[in-house]
């Protein structure tokens, strides 16, 4: 664009350019109707035949001619709407200085409106189980064997899906079997006299086991300590997703297989490496989406299924361990609420409230229990125990007390290790030696702890020891301990006679506890035990759950709506345990006393 030097040339300019414009349109309309009038005469439009209403159209809107100037003009204007819509938002970002700038430029500043949280139905996958649980707490419990399933070697795990359609056992032979309880029991099929003498079954009926598969756990040669020959290992621990889908089978030598079962049983699909010894325990994350396993190595490992990987290695001592549990899923207590070094006084390790002189022995040195729960010679005042605790193994974690557990979350990992240390886990600490405390144990508690598991609503701990106790632990209270951690609340203490315990189990109303020694199975109703032990109480504080008889248990499992209650028999090739297994898995019924 030429530029003037005064005003006066300025109009004859503007002139100009309006004769200009002028004529441009009277050029753009001679055009128009020109290149009308040259159009193909032999192709009208749909609406005449002449193409006179086309030609109207084009004179009712000329076409537009933009000169250079207006288009560089045009492009100055986007240039500039641009910097303005950077120069807005970078004031945005900026501090409280600028604040008033955008109240000048009319902006809202009213906080923005909170997500709407999307209200999701209910899978059909947990409908089932929320169907399944347990629906009124029973006053008693009445368990009963009603089926016997014979195996040819000792079974090490079991495992089974929600509904408890499909039960899957783990023997020492290197095979995993599938049984459909219902169709053995709504069956007419009894045990025959050879199996009777199998399964030690000498009074009474009982119904034999349905097969539904069996399948073999195989490595292959590749792996260490695998022979050519025979690629069938032993299984030692299992665990199944809650719809039957797929199962996990934990080897002698480390690594883990992962099965189909409901669909294609049997098919092996991958193969997780990482343990180095034997795989004792595995436990499903709440999603299973994720997998935790335990070891004799020493290490616990968190893998994620979808990627067959390692998500986290868990390593604390060195010491095997013997069982793994992640906490029930509907314990939403704040350890905070409770665990705040409170008074509460936590009494001798030995709960005198369980003792029965019927089964139990008389204590040494003329000591009888009293009602405040100390014990004292004949003529001598009682006298308090002693604090004193074990000492820690070489690099175990430290003792858990109420300060450090109240950062923990109530996503918490259980292990134990046969040196019977307990430790939990928080398991959204990453870093190595955070969030992880282990559980304080009496100096008159043996080395030895070969189950330990959660309770139903995940607020207590059931440690099975080699003195044929089973200790409970409250994680919501603190107790006498230094420091001061998750509450040994009160002990149950089995006959002298009875053995270790090998395997304990709690039922779905929090009550009942199921430990099994060397002689039998035993059902504790735990809420009959006072935790203060302000009175002595007469009597059996336990029940025998009638089976196996002179085995070693390996495991047992109750459903969640507290129906069956399935054990197998096995030393989990612990040689330096005493017993002998029974070679059966026994099904009881459990009838609810209202």
């Amino acid at each position: 664009m030429a530029h003037s030097d005064s005003d006066e040339e300025q109009e004859p300019f503007e002139d100009v350019e309006e004769e200009n414009e002028e004529d441009i349109e009277e050029e753009n309309l001679e055009a128009a109707e020109d290149a009308t009038e040259e159009g193909d005469g032999d192709s009208p439009s749909e609406d005449s035949e002449d193409g006179s209403e086309d030609a109207e159209d084009d004179d009712s809107e000329p076409a537009i001619d933009i000169t250079g100037d207006l288009l560089n003009e045009a492009f100055a204007q986007v240039e500039a709407s641009a910097a303005a819509a950077e120069n807005a938002g970078s004031s945005s970002r900026s501090s409280e200085p600028d604040e008033p700038i955008k109240q000048e430029q009319g902006e809202d500043l009213s906080p923005a409106p909170p997500l709407r949280l999307r209200n999701r139905p209910i899978s059909p996958s947990g409908a089932r189980k929320k169907a399944l649980r347990l629906a009124k707490v029973p006053r008693g419990l009445v368990v009963e064997a009603v089926c016997a399933i014979p195996h040819p070697v000792p079974t090490n795990a079991l495992a089974a899906s929600h509904c408890m359609t499909h039960l899957l056992t783990g023997s020492e032979d290197g095979y995993i079997r599938d049984y459909d309880i219902f169709a053995a029991l709504n069956s007419k099929n009894f045990l025959s006299a050879p199996q009777r003498h199998h399964t030690g079954v000498v009074e009474g009926l009982m119904k034999a086991g349905q097969h539904r598969f069996w399948w073999e756990n195989n490595l292959s040669s590749t792996f260490p300590g695998i022979d050519e020959d025979r690629t069938l290992v032993p299984v030692h621990s299992l665990a199944m997703h809650s719809d039957a889908l797929w199962a996990l089978a934990g080897t002698n030598s480390g690594p883990i297989n992962l099965f189909t079962v409901r669909h294609e049983p049997g098919r092996l699909c991958h193969t997780f490496v990482g343990h180095r010894d034997l795989v004792s325990s595995l436990s499903l994350n709440h999603d299973e989406k994720s997998l935790f396993s335990a070891s004799w190595d020493g290490e616990a490992i968190q893998w994620d299924l979808n990627t067959g990987q390692k998500s986290r290695t868990f390593t604390s001592h060195g010491a095997q361990l013997t069982c793994i549990a992640v906490r029930p899923e509907n314990a939403a207590v704040d350890p905070s609420a409770t665990m705040n070094g409170s008074s509460h006084v936590d009494l001798d390790t030995k709960s005198d409230a369980s003792f029965d002189p019927l089964f139990d022995d008389e204590p040494e040195d003329g000591q009888k229990p009293l009602v405040n729960g100390f014990t004292s010679q004949a003529g001598h005042t009682a006298a308090k125990p002693s604090l004193s605790t074990i000492a820690p193994p070489k690099g175990a974690p430290p003792l858990l007390d109420s300060q450090r557990y109240k950062t923990f979350s109530p996503d918490i990992l259980m292990t134990a290790a046969i040196d019977g240390q307990i430790m939990l886990w928080d398991k959204r600490a990453n870093t190595v030696g955070q969030g992880v405390g282990r559980l304080w144990i009496s100096e008159k508690t043996p080395p030895w702890c070969l189950s330990a598991c959660w309770s139903a609503d995940g607020n207590q701990i059931y440690a099975g020891r080699r003195n044929g106790t089973v200790e409970i632990y409250d994680v919501r209270q603190s107790g006498r301990a230094t420091p001061d951690g998750p509450r040994l609340l009160k002990t149950l203490r089995n006959p002298s006679r009875s053995g270790v315990v090998s395997c304990v189990v709690g039922f779905p109303d929090n009550k009942h506890i199921a430990c099994a020694s060397i002689d039998n199975i035993r059902l504790w109703n735990a809420d009959a035990i006072d935790s203060d032990a302000t009175r002595t109480k007469g009597g059996t504080q336990f029940k025998v759950i009638p089976g196996h008889h002179g085995g070693f248990i390996s495991q047992m499992l109750v459903d969640s709506g507290s129906r069956f209650l399935v054990s197998a028999s096995s030393n989990r090739s612990n040689r330096e345990s005493q017993g002998d297994s029974t070679r059966t898995v026994f099904v009881h019924d459990i009838q609810h006393v209202q």
